[in-house]
């Protein structure tokens, strides 16, 4: 069916719908189960069964089943058994973790998905994309990607872009017309808006007529099903520090296995040793256990409101030395309430507080009635030239669209003015708002069929277009004292941080549709309204908390100079003499000049999107690791140039999401700040168990390799390697990855993007702390074997469990760079339960006699027990008290 042909009106009938009301649920249940979700077909996901194999692809696992197989046909089967189990359950453990990594993404991905706002049983609501349904009533505004293909009912000014469909980057302007002419491509159905094309000017309203797979962009769903998964800095470095460790560790093993050889030990068992060295040493549970780290600290992040967009972002996080954030819903509340009118050349005062309608006004200390001169036409102005809606939800007003619209109507409400008097006058054309125009307005036609322009906006902006204004006797000539006069009340306002928006209007012959720059001018100036956005009661802790962490603060607003000032004073965001700089200064600006001054600069105010690039560029120039928030279409280039892009999930577009690194739920400065915590400890973590991980694998190979050099026994068996290497090291280097950020993570500067992952003296830790856990295992077997076949199982027990213990102890001292004692040690449960289950396995394969053959241990006594604690206790005394 070409629906482009079909007026609105027929499109309402056949998909049995009225753009008035929507759909209904029962409607939508129906429509969900005849034509499916809303989605394009995407790659089939990999088998369960091909993960868990692949988990036996590594070649030292290979290596390892391939002397599993040699053990058996030798008849060592109890050997064989026993690595094979170890070999199997290090596979089951590496594939839950890979479940549990793919599972956080895909729920991640769920998460940051586009929203749709869609009329429901005459609500509009905010559902994700993919539960759009043939027949939803889908509104649209400049940056909204398009989540159905659409055919419009209305168009405000909409252009689209359409090079995902037509390969043409030019936008699109769009009509709501049915076009009568038949076999049209895509690109000339300019009465359809087709799924995941970007509106980039004006807005819109359509019905849906096609979903998922039968879209335009169905068609051609080949070309977007294909995904990469994102690989951050931290993991390929880590990959490579992985390559150079295996390198150093076949080495080394390759060393004991001659060495072996040479002290005449059996080939068998130094090859079945030196591979089962080569399996602990190597970390190959590195990769699976920083993945697990990143996905679960995203989820964590998710239940702190903010959604991670590219890993990247997390280690990028805890790197960020300046945050330069929006005012407006992120340093405020978000519910725009006026506070004072200049209208007759007065100042009203109104009451009332957020998005309630019930308030008085005011001149002086005597309430204004309805008869005040030209107040009720500029409340109803500001009604009619707005496209928000107020809705009383659960009895709570709530404000559907632009926060300052909203403002607008609750005003109006609070002065007596009704909703239902808007349907006395018809919209016959919007010239939407724009960042570059600083303003909008709208064409209306009254009950007989008059027209007038109602424009609001900046201040500056309209108050040259305005060769009138309304007195109290009606419209006279703006001179330029009346001007100066209205400058004086808008400077008056922004002082008492009050951000000022001018409405006007002009009458209209009856066929006023002449092009923007022709209405806009000749303006009558109605009045000013002054309005607040109250600051959050919790930003100002958050932003000296930053500061504490030294990170800078910055607020960036398209408000008057002196609004932002007081703002940013009452947050601690500008200190005494601080600097603040306008739109106008920054033009005045090259990049050069600015980054002489940036670092003096706390408040940038009547910021347009297009120097917001320029902030960034000015930061990263002076070696600034810049977070950048915004929620506009034409925010998206600086949030992308940005280190860390910052979208808000509320009021931020979809295009803006999009090129963003992370997305606040709330759209809160203090998220920002809970968000840089979680990074800063994620990257922390990684550290501890890379900690953890190598300076238990050094002790591992130095005891075997000392024990060479000394013509000693083996003190490790094979399968005692490889039970350490699946339980001490698994189950405790998760838990390290699952650790509280310590109290001060906030007290320390910003990381250096460019450090290494053993700067800050980690090298030295992993190195002496190996070296000492290798040297007290060998003396715990050099103490127990007396020389003779009957001690070596006994000795080799002694040095099995004190290399565990050691292991075990030391993993509560790299909770710390400071000491073991810095941290409560039960703050971390997950780590408690994880040594708990490490020892009681422990004791199970010393004490439970089916074991014991397996795993070459026999029962160990009370003393035998006190020598052990007391040596794996000397890692920890000897270093643990310091931060060396």
């Amino acid at each position: 069916m070409n629906w482009y042909q079909l007026d609105a009106e027929t499109v309402e009938q056949k998909l049995h719908v009225t753009t008035g009301a929507g759909l209904k649920a029962k409607q939508v249940d129906k429509r969900r189960k005849e034509f499916g979700a809303n989605k394009l077909l995407t790659e089939k996901e990999v088998s369960r069964w091909l993960i868990f194999l692949k988990q036996f692809q590594d070649f030292m696992v290979l290596v390892l089943l391939a002397a599993t197989l040699i053990a058996g046909v030798l008849g060592e089967y109890v050997d064989a058994i026993a690595i094979m189990v170890i070999v199997l359950v290090n596979g089951f453990l590496g594939y839950f973790q890979e479940q549990k990594a793919e599972k956080s993404l895909a729920k991640l991905k769920e998460m940051s998905a586009p929203v749709a706002s869609v009329m429901r049983e005459g609500e509009w609501v905010k559902i994700p994309s993919g539960d759009v349904v043939v027949g939803d009533v889908v509104r649209i505004n400049s940056g909204d990607r398009i989540p159905a293909d659409l055919r419009l009912t209305k168009s405000n000014s909409m252009e689209t872009e359409e090079s995902a469909l037509t390969g043409e980057s030019l936008p699109v302007m769009k009509h709501a017309s049915a076009i009568r002419k038949d076999g049209l491509d895509a690109q000339d159905q300019v009465n359809m808006g087709f799924m995941g094309t970007l509106v980039t000017r004006g807005s819109g309203v359509g019905i849906v007529v096609g979903t998922g797979m039968n879209t335009v962009m169905g068609q051609i769903a080949s070309l977007m099903t294909g995904t990469t998964k994102t690989i951050t800095p931290l993991e390929r470095k880590l990959a490579e520090l992985g390559k150079i460790l295996i390198f150093a560790a076949l080495i080394l093993t390759a060393l004991v296995v001659v060495v072996g050889v040479y002290q005449g030990h059996p080939i068998y068992n130094m090859f079945l040793a030196g591979v089962s060295l080569a399996v602990a040493a190597i970390p190959e549970g590195l990769p699976a256990i920083v993945t697990v780290a990143l996905s679960l600290g995203v989820q964590r992040m998710i239940r702190k409101k903010a959604i991670v967009r590219k890993l990247s972002a997390v280690e990028t996080l805890g790197c960020a030395s300046v945050i330069c954030s929006d005012k407006t819903g992120t340093l405020t509340e978000n519910q725009m309430t006026v506070k004072e009118l200049y209208v007759n050349g007065k100042h009203l005062y109104v009451t009332g507080n957020g998005y309630s309608v019930q308030g008085d006004y005011f001149l002086n200390d005597k309430k204004v009635d309805r008869d005040f001169p030209n107040l009720n036409s500029m409340l109803l102005y500001g009604m009619l030239c707005n496209n928000a809606s107020l809705q009383l939800r659960k009895g709570k007003y709530n404000i559907d669209g632009d926060p300052t619209d909203g403002a607008l109507l609750v005003a109006a409400r609070k002065f007596g003015l009704s909703h239902v008097l808007h349907d006395q006058y018809k919209v016959v054309k919007e010239i939407p708002f724009d960042s570059t125009r600083k303003r909008m307005s709208m064409i209306i036609e009254d009950e007989n069929k008059m027209r007038f322009l109602i424009t609001k906006g900046a201040p500056e902006v309209l108050l040259p277009r305005s060769d009138f204004y309304l007195s109290e006797d009606g419209r006279k000539m703006m001179r330029t004292t009346d001007k100066q006069t209205v400058e004086n009340a808008i400077n008056g306002m922004a002082q008492n941080a009050l951000r000022t928006i001018a409405i006007a209007m002009k009458p209209l012959p009856d066929d006023g549709d002449a092009d923007a720059a022709v209405l806009e001018n000749e303006l009558t100036f109605v009045g000013l309204y002054g309005m607040m956005d109250p600051p959050r009661k919790e930003v100002k802790a958050a932003v000296n908390e930053c500061r504490e962490a030294g990170i800078k603060t910055v607020m960036i607003t398209g408000d008057h100079e002196k609004t932002a000032r007081a703002i940013a004073e009452n947050l601690n965001i500008l200190p005494a003499g601080g600097m603040v700089l306008n739109g106008y200064q920054l033009n005045q600006m090259s990049i050069s000049d600015l980054r002489e001054v940036i670092d003096d600069v706390s408040v940038f105010a009547r910021v347009t999107p297009e120097h917001k690039l320029k902030i960034v560029k000015a930061y990263q120039e002076n070696g600034h690791v810049a977070a950048m928030t915004g929620d506009g279409v034409n925010d998206a280039p600086a949030i992308k140039a940005s280190d860390i892009g910052i979208s808000m999930g509320r009021t931020g577009t979809d295009v803006t999401k999009e090129a963003s690194s992370l997305i606040l739920m709330d759209d809160n400065f203090t998220t920002i700040k809970d968000a840089i915590i979680e990074g800063r400890n994620i990257y922390e973590n990684i550290r501890k168990f890379i900690r953890y991980l190598l300076a238990s694998n050094v002790g591992e190979i130095l005891v075997m390799l000392f024990a060479m050099l000394l013509a000693l026994p083996l003190p490790l068996v094979p399968v005692q390697i490889l039970w350490v290497n699946l339980v001490t090291d698994g189950l405790p280097a998760m838990a390290l990855g699952l650790d509280q950020s310590e109290d001060d993570v906030m007290k320390r500067g910003p990381r250096n993007p460019r450090e290494g992952i053993f700067s800050r003296g980690l090298g030295f830790k992993i190195v002496s702390r190996g070296i000492l856990i290798g040297v007290i295992t060998l003396a715990s077997f050099m103490l127990t074997y007396q020389g003779t076949e009957e001690s070596l199982v006994y000795g080799q027990t002694v040095a099995f469990t004190t290399l565990v213990m050691a292991q075990l102890i030391h993993v509560f001292d790299c909770r710390s760079e400071k000491s073991v004692f810095a941290r409560n040690p039960f703050q971390n449960i997950y780590l408690v339960l994880a040594v708990l289950s490490s020892l009681i396995l422990l004791l199970g394969v010393i004490y439970w006699e089916p074991l014991q053959p397996i795993f070459h241990t026999t029962f160990l006594g009370i003393r035998d027990w006190m020598l052990i604690l007391v040596l794996s206790s000397l890692p920890t005394v000897l270093f643990g008290f310091t931060k060396k």
